[in-house]
């Protein structure tokens, strides 16, 4: 795939700027892989690029199921199961924010694959590892478009990202955009 971050930015799916990130952390990058996603075209064929990825990376990788996590993961899980041909299902929060099964079942030993957009902490995806594992399923590997954690994101199972970034983060405090007084954008996540 040719120069893939200039996929993310074309799109929209890569923004420069001053942004606050759901952590509270201050950053000049923000990831909407959302506005690549909305293009289907585009989506299939950087999820495609992935799966290519993780078949490289992980050689004799057997999955019966791709699982990800409500929103952000959704269509990069539908677009890998769909290139693997095999099921796909996800998980979503509930009323207090936490993930949760609540429409598929997991059958014991069943073998997943867990599919994210964007991961800069890796939280989303560990509560995903544990209701896997919690309802006796197998987490195999987890594939992420991009890998904002500059490898401080560790799981027990290997992560397989197609585009890896640590973009600067500060606290508030230490923001050098805010003390130039450079606006602060809420972008969500």
């Amino acid at each position: 795939m040719n120069n893939l971050l200039t996929r993310f930015e074309e799109t929209g799916a890569l923004l420069n700027g001053h942004f606050e990130l759901r952590s509270g952390l201050h950053s000049n990058q923000f990831f909407q892989c959302a506005h690549l996603l909305q293009f289907p075209r585009i989506a299939g064929e950087i999820c495609e690029a992935l799966v290519e990825k993780i078949k490289k990376e992980l050689d004799e990788l057997e999955i019966d199921t791709v699982i990800a996590p409500a929103i952000g993961g959704i269509t990069v899980g539908h677009d890998i199961g769909r290139t693997l041909g095999v099921r796909f299902v996800f998980v979503e929060k509930d009323a207090q924010g936490d993930l949760m099964m609540r429409r598929f079942k997991i059958k014991r030993g069943e073998r997943f694959l867990i599919a994210e957009d964007v991961i800069t902490r890796g939280g989303r995806v560990q509560e995903t590892v544990d209701i896997v594992e919690q309802n006796g399923g197998i987490v195999q590997a987890i594939g992420v478009l991009v890998n904002r954690s500059g490898g401080k994101a560790k799981f027990t199972a290997p992560l397989v990202s197609l585009l890896e970034m640590e973009p600067t983060i500060w606290a508030p405090a230490d923001c050098p955009l805010c003390k130039k007084g450079v606006p602060l954008v809420h972008p969500g996540s």
